[in-house]
């Protein structure tokens, strides 16, 4: 039956249903409909008219969507029902000046990174790409006109969720989202940050519901998380490639939907921009994008209030002693480095300053060797080597470039 707000998937029938929303929006929706209701509601001369397919899928395609994937009546297969929903807007050419001005202000410097990061999610949605971090301290920034901008755009694809949807082992509501979008983030356990990082790189997803066994299914989803705090919203190791983080600025003269009334009705116009203009980045990373490309001081800031205090005063000191001496190279044992710390009036034990070295994957000499020590009295100027023996730590100049 066309456009039937039924249909059978296997054995089991459900119900399209355009969920309305608190922003006089509307959500598409799939749910779980009896038999025995949709015969009470049009009796048993309907369900010949609803469409049947023989399984589901989710295969994102935002430029020449299908619906059906699969299907062979030859066979008496009749396809997998597409669970990723088109785009509900035409591309047209037309102005985008609001649109790019907007992202400009997003984006600053990077903005033509940020377009083709925007470029690729509607070009090919299935590409990993960095995790999107917009912070400011400050509020009217537009970090969620952005989110609510994306959401016009890609409609039932995306999600916007809150700390405790990320946690929450019930993931089915955006497991099969193109963008999941996150509001006031604070993910600073361990165990969340892990989660997110393995995420952003997985190519598959165990998606579970209350009540039903998990499912295995392939996982497309980019992650923009916006926050109130500059800082410490989430903690990210010094060698972290997977998060682009921008310090968002204050909007000076804000205008109330925004987004509604001007980024909107340039949706179709931007859409046929993006299907249209050259990605200007080529692709280096399985992220695509490398780490010198998305960095950003907001992004060191993340990494130094991340690191702890003992192994920001570890690193000054080797960063001081292969500038003083010289060095391409620095040996030393954690007996050593205690001594440094002691002289610095810091104190910590060989064992703590044994977990720094680990959390930088080094590893000591497999046997004890001789090995340079060296030691620095800046109030008058002298600088000292000595000769020792010991199972050292070797720390390479380029790896502690201030």
């Amino acid at each position: 039956m066309e456009n039937s707000p039924y249909l059978r998937i296997g054995t089991n029938y459900y119900k399209l249903i355009d969920q309305p929303l608190a922003s006089k929006d509307s959500n598409r929706i799939i749910l779980p409909w009896s038999k025995a209701t949709i015969k009470e509601d049009h009796a048993n001369d309907i369900f010949p008219k609803i469409p049947k397919y023989d399984s589901y899928c989710i295969i994102p395609n935002n430029m020449d969507y299908q619906r059906v994937h699969g299907c062979n009546k030859e066979i008496g297969a009749n396809g997998s029902y597409n669970l990723y929903e088109p785009v509900m807007y035409k591309p047209n050419e037309g102005e985008i000046d609001k649109t790019l001005s907007f992202l400009k202000h997003i984006f600053g410097e990077q903005q033509e990174i940020g377009l083709d990061y925007l470029t690729i999610i509607y070009r090919q949605p299935t590409q990993m790409l960095p995790i999107l971090c917009l912070v400011s301290f400050e509020r009217k920034t537009g970090k969620t006109t952005f989110l609510n901008w994306l959401k016009l755009i890609y409609g039932a694809n995306m999600t916007i969720n809150t700390d405790e949807d990320f946690r929450n082992n019930f993931n089915s509501g955006w497991a099969s989202k193109l963008i999941v979008g996150g509001e006031e983030i604070s993910l600073n356990r361990k165990e969340d940050i892990e989660k997110l990082k393995n995420l952003s790189t997985s190519r598959s997803i165990k998606s579970e519901a209350k009540g039903k066994d998990k499912i295995e299914c392939e996982f497309f989803g980019k992650f923009i998380l916006c926050s109130n705090n500059e800082e410490d919203f989430i903690k990210i190791e010094p060698d972290e490639i997977r998060f682009w983080i921008r310090k968002i600025p204050l909007i000076e003269n804000e205008i109330p939907d925004f987004d509604k009334d001007f980024l909107q009705k340039e949706i179709p116009a931007f859409l046929f921009f993006l299907g249209k203009r050259k990605i200007n980045s080529e692709r280096l990373t399985r992220m695509w994008f490398t780490r010198e490309q998305i960095y950003t001081e907001a992004l060191q800031k993340v990494i130094n209030k991340s690191t702890s205090r003992l192994e920001r005063e570890i690193k000054n000191i080797i960063q001081e002693e292969l500038v003083i001496f010289d060095l391409e190279e620095l040996q030393l044992t954690p007996k050593d480095m205690v001594q440094r710390l002691n002289e610095n009036n810091f104190r910590a034990s060989s064992t703590q300053v044994i977990e720094v070295f680990k959390k930088w994957n080094k590893e000591p000499s497999e046997k004890s060797v001789r090995y340079n020590s060296y030691s620095i009295d800046l109030i008058n100027g002298v600088k000292e080597i000595y000769k020792r023996v010991g199972r050292c730590y070797s720390f390479q100049k380029n790896e502690f470039q201030k």
